[in-house]
């Protein structure tokens, strides 16, 4: 059996072992799970935390907010359980401080950047290098993730500047607190174009893609995940679950792409 395989085999071990437990003491209290995650897993999540506390009577509590607020947060002690951030960098950082269980980290979304506009919007553009985005928005502002901190506005920024036209529009970016945020901005008409997920784009009505930015030019989309330090024995009965089959369709079914093999 695959190094892979045998460690999916052992966390479903766990699920299953903290579900027979949870029946043999239904009238027990349990302590809540507490869940930070990136602000643009908030459809998905809420839909598979609601499902998790039907299979086992566990509640989980969920707090979404830019990946690096969140971070921060669990390295001053916050009280949470599990992490989902929305790239690679904040887990570091929190890895490097001890935070997290590293034993426990993997990589278990993907996703595509995307540039929006409103629904009303007749902007047409097809995104390539040097392509005419200053152009396009007419004196108005460009609103993505905050790129010293948001993951969003990172990639956003990394894209960009590979097609050769952050120069052009940085200083008419609008830096957001978080993804879901920038979105807004979008869908109010309050600026002509924003870069977010897709999976964001999918949630509102109110904004319409463009156009996707190819992979290739900025780093992966990768949402990592872990139990924090601090985190109870009943994350692992989560972390499981994140990568089982009900879950995996509700990440599937809102666009995100499921990283089967996880983190090695």
């Amino acid at each position: 059996m695959t190094r892979v395989k045998l460690g999916r085999w052992l966390l479903w071990g766990l699920l299953a072992a903290a579900m027979a437990g949870g029946g043999a003491s239904a009238a027990e209290p349990r302590k809540p799970l507490v869940v930070f995650a990136a602000a643009s897993l908030t459809d998905a999540l809420q839909r598979i935390a609601d499902d998790y506390t039907r299979a086992t009577g566990v509640v989980v509590r969920l707090s979404f907010a830019a990946s690096s607020a969140l971070a921060r947060q669990i390295e001053s002690g916050a009280d949470a359980d599990v992490f989902l951030s929305a790239d690679q960098q904040w887990m570091d950082y929190l890895e490097e401080r001890g935070r997290i269980r590293k034993e426990t980290r993997r990589d278990l979304l993907g996703n595509r950047l995307v540039l929006v506009a409103p629904a009303t919007s007749s902007i047409e553009l097809r995104i390539g290098p040097h392509f005419p985005l200053r152009a396009a928005l007419k004196g108005e502002r460009l609103a993505t993730g905050d790129p010293d901190s948001v993951p969003a506005g990172r990639y956003a920024k990394a894209a960009l500047t590979s097609l050769g036209v952050w120069e052009d529009v940085a200083d008419r970016l609008v830096g957001a607190e978080n993804v879901r945020s920038a979105l807004a901005f979008v869908a109010r008409g309050e600026v002509p174009l924003g870069i977010v997920y897709e999976t964001d784009a999918r949630v509102d009505k109110k904004v319409r893609v463009v156009d996707v930015f190819p992979a290739t030019s900025h780093p992966p989309i990768t949402y990592p995940v872990a139990a924090t330090q601090s985190a109870s024995t009943g994350s692992l009965g989560f972390l499981a679950y994140l990568s089982g089959p009900a879950a995996q369709a509700t990440f599937e079914r809102l666009g995100f792409t499921v990283l089967r093999a996880g983190r090695p």
